[in-house]
């Protein structure tokens, strides 16, 4: 091995130990509903199952689903009430309409919970579990979730703008979003690797096909023949149903593909592509790609502590009936 590769190896493995160093907070236990619910993981994973094999998208919008309830208002299932005459919610964001999905798979662990533990399982601890399972059915490392969230009243629009990031973020924006929640820009850019599964919407990248400036209409970043190909399936007008594939190689297996793309300059959004934009990150992102193990690893690390996000437990919050209504 070249003396380049053991260097890449090294780093790596110090970027892991410290991501599996991350000690869990007193407030969420893993195994919470061993008395309660034995069998509530079992049947969310069940549920989770059930929509893949009928539609293998399920498990992005899933794991995305997890990742826009977290940053806003932290973990506490707001991002599944619905909106109603006197109040927007935040699923009701451009940021979340039409694009996440998932709903209906959590709506339906829900109602088998329900019907054998009433008023035991949170809809927020429904959602980190339905994350957790679908990097486990697309091929990723599983790993424990303390539980022990307990769900949000509250569901504001006005909330999403300033917590989520943009598909056009460039890398000083993510990392210091990601800060504000307490990640690292070595975690963000491991999360980010989430983008190997799913789908994205062509408005959210078009400007990098089209008039991306004064003086270049197609963004220099950008693999020119990526950007044919590309072109293609979004052609100018901004379709709002069109969508393509986020890493076209292998759309529903979590694997380092998203990584290799970046390097390639097939990073589908500016947020992708902005990885590779610094010496320091273009390091991270070929640990990921070369290391996809390792990757995999770090990935379920930074899982754990998202999901830790401003969680509400103990007497706060409540334990919602119905993930789509506060009870």
């Amino acid at each position: 091995m070249s003396s380049k590769g053991v260097l890449i190896m090294f780093l790596c493995f110090i970027v892991v130990v410290t991501c599996l160093s991350v000690k869990s907070e007193a407030q969420l236990q893993v195994g919470f509903y061993g008395s309660t619910c034995r069998n509530a993981e079992l049947i969310v994973y069940q549920e989770v199952r059930k929509g893949f094999l009928n539609n293998k998208g399920i498990a992005a919008g899933l794991l995305r689903l997890h990742f826009h309830d977290c940053f806003v208002r932290g973990c506490d299932g707001s991002v599944l009430i619905d909106s109603t005459s006197d109040n927007v919610a935040e699923k009701d964001s451009p940021a979340n309409n039409p694009s996440l999905r998932g709903f209906d798979i959590i709506d339906n662990a829900k109602a088998r919970l329900e019907s054998v533990c009433k008023g035991v399982v949170s809809c927020a601890d429904i959602v980190a579990f339905a994350a957790r399972d679908s990097v486990v059915l697309t091929r990723g490392i599983g790993y424990k979730v303390p539980a022990g969230r307990r769900d949000g009243r509250v569901s504001l629009v006005l909330d999403t703008p300033t917590n989520l990031p943009f598909p056009t973020s460039n890398l000083d924006a993510l990392t210091k979003l990601f800060k504000s929640k307490g990640l690292t820009q070595e975690e963000m850019i491991t999360l980010s690797g989430s983008h190997t599964i799913g789908r994205s919407h062509c408005t959210a990248f078009s400007k990098r096909l089209y008039n991306f400036s004064s003086t270049t209409p197609q963004d220099p970043s950008l693999d020119p023949a990526y950007a044919a190909i590309l072109k293609k399936q979004c052609p100018p007008g901004n379709n709002p149903d069109l969508v393509v594939q986020m890493n076209p190689s292998s759309p529903n297996t979590f694997d380092s593909g998203y990584y290799t793309d970046i390097l390639k300059s097939r990073g589908l959004l500016t947020s992708d592509q902005t990885l590779n934009s610094t010496t320091n990150t273009a390091n991270q992102v070929k640990c990921n790609a070369f290391e996809p193990y390792q990757w995999k690893k770090k990935f379920a690390a930074a899982m754990v502590k998202m999901g830790k996000l401003d969680v509400l437990t103990g007497t706060a919050g409540e334990i919602r009936l119905k993930c789509r209504v506060p009870n």
